[in-house]
């Protein structure tokens, strides 16, 4: 990799200073140049003829592409995809990635299309070239077209993993000449390197790229930070060497006199991996530097063992800090053996313990199946990872609802910090820290999570709201009869659960918009004596298209989400063969009956809190289809008052499901344990709390406002009474009425 810059000037007052250096160092040919065709030839000495002459094609066609174009470093643009190839080419790629990273930018920056490079290359570079060429369309703003372009890459990289690896070498190279951009340019380039690509590297297990896009984007987004933490970590090296050196000598010497073969390293950390922590767990520099690290590289994996044994005996354990990741590899491969040790001196240790070959997956991770191509099958459980997590984000992109979201999905999937579980018959499921059973149900199948009603966790039942724990086994208990309920969306935290509950929930929704815009058509055309079943929807093609939809169901749909008004679709549907038609009103129609339990479609106001035995009205909304309210609302007389006849009827049905959310605001004397009584009395009275809040009116005297769960109006009468009988409350009364 490229050396950066030095600091050797005193350190200045304001980052100005280091923009200029980042720009300096952009410019120097051996960072905005670094190859020639000919240097990077030197390096292909692993492929044969044919494959190196294609590689120069391929270089020759790329030049006359980008034939007068520059870049800002002021060098020929030709520059920047040689020195991308040259970056592959030392992971000893095959030759076709190389061929598409010197042609990368051709289909962006020249008239060259994908079907005139599968003809002159071959469909394969083709096709990597085509996925790694940015969508062209217009967007409504900067995060969508990101967005839209990471989906991109994700269904090319599904198809070709080396897609993945081309790309990570042009961000690394841009990344490299970034100094020359913008201010505005540069802080968002490295934000996104920050947030994505480093993060993409370190789960495809390509540790060397993830260190330097880490180190090149925090001292593009952070000049001054990294600066003063470069120069704090050379003065604390320093006074670390002797002790370093004493310790590695004396593991060194333990090792030998076991017979292990090791190479004992120290590993000096890197500075955002430093500022990183500073800012994550609130220390000091000089609490991070305090720990010292180690790395064990042996020969075997029983080597590995033999010594964790050793180091165990030379000094003492931290408890809880030891993790085994050679029985249980991580998403990207990685395996390695963790133990933090206190040292002499009370020094703290942290120590890693690893195989040769362990280290070559751990630094290279995916690109190790090329660049270790004759040492076996070492590598290859890294690359199946790498095409099941390409595979992964194929299902993220299905389920994802716009880019936006599969955007979130994927940096929700970046960020995982492990716990391993058990399934009932004993398999190890890894998940992200902070997971709970119904992350656990998803990452199953997608049918468990949307039929899960209940779980075990050890063999207890438990929430399924629960934080998992390593070492726990946990069972799910389904229901064919079960839905997702969107409050899970609340607390999963894998990118799978919550993209399947999401699609799950518009499924659901779509199918109950569906029947709720039935109902209300229905009842729009019941005054002119009609039904939908009455209508001859094969002549009424044209008002689907003034309306906006191209079927039955999306009409419905329409009027279900409240995106049309029953009434107008009624009129327009009755006229069709007679515009003038207005002899029977269909604004009117019967009440519209509120079973509860309905779904996604069917909204209660928050302000008024209606339940069963309510006089209720309704209206509707977009997006949220028939929000209920009591018939004396405020918020219903405001509406009526502005547009009358977009107020509905609605009554309840003579059996009503489930509890209804409503609010209670109660006056008491202030005292202590009132809070704790109050609570009390609902819980004794069957009823839920949803949530209290207090408010202090005076020095005697507070107001609470109770959200209550009540089956019905009869229900919330009993609890009243129950309050009244609290010898600290004054009044009581639902905020409605």
């Amino acid at each position: 990799m490229t050396s950066q810059p030095s600091n050797t000037r005193p350190e200045p007052a304001t980052q100005s200073y280091f923009v200029g250096q980042l720009a300096e160092y952009a410019k120097r040919p051996e960072v905005a140049a670094p190859a020639t065709l000919d240097t990077l030839v030197e390096k292909l000495d692993y492929l044969s003829e044919d494959q190196v002459d294609a590689v120069r094609r391929a270089h020759e066609y790329a030049t006359r592409a980008h034939e007068g174009q520059w870049r800002r470093t002021g060098h020929p643009y030709i520059t920047h995809p040689t020195a991308v190839a040259q970056i592959l080419a030392e992971m000893r790629m095959d030759h076709q990635t190389l061929m598409a990273a010197l042609l990368h930018d051709v289909i962006e920056d020249s008239d060259t299309s994908k079907t005139a490079l599968g003809r002159r290359f071959g469909k394969a570079v083709a096709e990597i070239v085509d996925g790694l060429s940015k969508l062209t369309k217009i967007f409504d703003s900067r995060a969508e077209a990101q967005a839209e372009n990471f989906q991109k890459m994700a269904l090319a990289m599904a198809k070709d993993i080396r897609v993945i690896m081309v790309k990570m070498a042009d961000r690394l190279h841009n990344m490299r000449t970034i100094g020359v951009m913008s201010d505005a340019q540069r802080k968002r380039i490295a934000r996104e390197t920050l947030d994505f690509y480093a993060p993409i590297a370190n789960r495809l297990g390509i540790h060397t790229i993830k260190t330097e896009l880490e180190e090149l984007g925090f001292k593009a987004l952070h000049p001054l930070r990294a600066y003063r933490i470069e120069k704090a970590v050379e003065g604390a090296r320093g006074h670390r060497k002797e002790l370093i050196k004493e310790i590695g000598d004396t593991v060194t010497a333990a090792l030998n006199r076991e017979g292990i073969n090791a190479q004992v390293v120290s590993r000096e950390k890197h500075p955002y991996s430093i500022y990183r922590k500073m800012k994550a767990q609130q220390k000091t520099f000089n609490d991070i530097m305090d720990v010292f690290g180690f790395r064990i590289i042996v020969e075997r994996v029983e080597d590995c063992y033999r010594t964790l044994g050793v180091v165990h005996n030379l000094y003492k354990p931290v408890a809880g800090r030891f993790k085994d990741y050679i029985a249980i590899p991580k998403a990207n491969g990685y395996q390695s053996l963790h133990t933090s040790l206190f040292g002499m001196h009370g020094v703290p240790i942290e120590v890693q313990i690893r195989t040769k070959q362990m280290e070559a997956v751990a630094e290279n991770g995916i690109a190790g199946h090329w660049l270790y191509k004759a040492g076996g099958d070492d590598f290859e459980p890294s690359q199946r990872r790498a095409r099941r997590w390409a595979q992964d984000l194929l299902e993220l992109q299905r389920q994802a609802g716009n880019p936006l979201e599969f955007i979130e999905s994927l940096k929700l999937d970046l960020f995982p910090d492990e716990v391993y579980v058990f399934t009932p018959q004993g398999d190890i499921l890894e998940l992200p820290r902070g997971a709970c059973p119904v992350d656990f149900a998803y990452f199953v199948h997608t049918d468990i999570g949307n039929r899960c009603v209940a779980c075990r966790v050890d063999r207890n039942l438990a929430p399924l709201s629960l934080q998992l724990q390593s070492g726990q086994s946990v069972e799910i208990i389904t229901s064919d009869d079960a839905r997702p309920n969107p409050d899970w969306l609340t607390f999963v935290v894998t990118s799978r659960a919550r993209s399947a509950i999401r699609l799950a929930l518009k499924q659901q929704q779509g199918a109950e918009s569906v029947a709720l815009g039935r109902k209300l058509l229905n009842r729009a055309l019941g005054n002119a004596n009609m039904s939908i079943n009455d209508l001859d929807f094969r002549r009424l093609r044209r008002v689907f298209n003034e309306l906006g939809v191209r079927k039955l169901n999306d009409l419905l749909a329409a009027i279900g989400n409240g995106d049309l008004m029953a009434y107008v679709a009624a009129q327009k549907l009755l006229a069709v063969d007679n515009p003038d038609y207005e002899a029977v009103p269909v604004e009117g129609g019967g009440p519209v009956a509120i079973r509860g339990g309905e779904g996604l479609v069917i909204n209660y106001g928050r302000c008024c809190g209606p339940v069963p035995g309510d006089q209720i009205v309704g209206h509707m909304t977009p997006g949220k289809g028939f929000v209920v309210h009591i018939e004396t609302c405020p918020n219903i007389n405001e509406i009526r008052r502005r547009a009358a006849r977009e107020i509905i009827p609605a009554r309840w049905t003579t059996t009503t499901d489930g509890e209804f959310l409503t609010t209670l605001r109660v006056d008491v004397n202030r005292r202590k344990g009132i809070l704790a009584e109050i609570a009390s009395e609902v819980t004794a009275a069957d009823a839920g709390v949803d949530n209290i809040h207090v408010e202090e009116r005076n020095a005697e005297v507070s107001t609470m406002v109770i959200g209550l769960t009540v089956k019905n109006r009869s229900h919330l009468a009993r609890v009243m009474r129950r309050l009244r009988n609290v010898q600290a409350v004054i009044s009581l009364a639902r905020p409605s009425n």
